[in-house]
């Protein structure tokens, strides 16, 4: 009772802030410029999470280091979710090409101005939405963390609708369909709860990746996919052989990976990124 109450007085604080800063500025200023560790970016000025970090200094430093040790000069990557590129335009560096997805229109047309804006020339992007299937989606368009923006949950939350995110429909493909190319060393998934539902979409794709990077929410489980950890776990294709929990401090051979996922589901604990390897 009290962490949700926690929740909503902090989120509804930051809804406050971050509409009081869009009055401040007026409606003509669709986005602000920031120099920062991970390059030049313009940025929503109510986004007060990824824009607000980006424009007091940097973002995901410390998981761009641990990217770059499963990639070099000559490695593919794949990310589904890419937001406005504060991680995949820093990786360009340092990999030969990047696939990047990205369903919100919006945040889709900051990143096109962000790879102008550091002349990226080996990033392709596409504005699309990433399913199991090719269907029409409803979308919330959360303003005041855009990065949280994700199809319409199953079961509603005040976590997902504190800022009255408008609806609106998106075409959604299967990526082993809608991409030619199915070979990544790298594949990153941020989808605020649709990863199970793209990576059912993309079996062949993962089949023959390398690394794969995947976020890991309960409430996201529960709540926007409406599906267990079997569930998400009968997607993960077979060649992997360990994983690690940053943000848990662990490393587990595959073999533990339904027992630990279950007790972080039960017990309500996420990880940003589980990083699934084959070697």
């Amino acid at each position: 009772m009290l962490r949700a109450f926690y929740w909503r007085l902090n989120l509804g604080f930051k809804k406050i802030k971050s509409k009081r800063l869009r009055k401040k500025l007026g409606n003509n200023i669709k986005a602000i410029i920031t120099n920062s560790e991970n390059g030049l970016f313009a940025v929503d000025p109510e986004d007060l999470e990824v824009g607000q970090k980006l424009r007091s200094g940097g973002f995901g430093i410390e998981e761009l280091e641990r990217l770059k040790k499963f990639i070099n000069n000559k490695s593919k990557v794949l990310i589904v979710g890419t937001h406005i590129g504060s991680l995949a335009i820093p990786l360009s560096k340092h990999c030969k090409e990047i696939t990047a997805i990205e369903a919100n229109p919006n945040t889709f047309e900051l990143l096109e101005i962000n790879l102008q804006l550091n002349n990226i020339e080996n990033i392709t992007p596409h504005n699309i939405f990433a399913n199991d299937s090719h269907e029409k989606v409803e979308f919330l368009l959360n303003t005041v963390n855009s990065g949280g923006s994700k199809r319409k949950p199953k079961k509603s939350n005040f976590l997902y609708d504190y800022d009255n995110p408008e609806v609106i429909e998106l075409e959604s493909h299967r990526l082993d369909d809608y991409l030619p190319e199915h070979d990544y060393d790298l594949i990153l998934l941020d989808i605020e709860g649709s990863e199970y539902f793209a990576m059912k979409g993309m079996k062949d794709i993962l089949s023959n990746c390398k690394t794969l990077v995947v976020e890991f929410l309960p409430h996201h489980l529960k709540n926007v996919a409406d599906i267990d950890v079997e569930t998400f776990l009968s997607v993960l294709p077979g060649h992997f052989t360990k994983f690690e929990l940053p943000d848990n401090k662990q490393e587990h051979s595959i073999s533990e990976v339904k027992t630990v996922l279950q007790k972080m589901y039960e017990s309500n604990i996420g990880e940003d990124g589980i990083i699934f390897t084959s070697n």
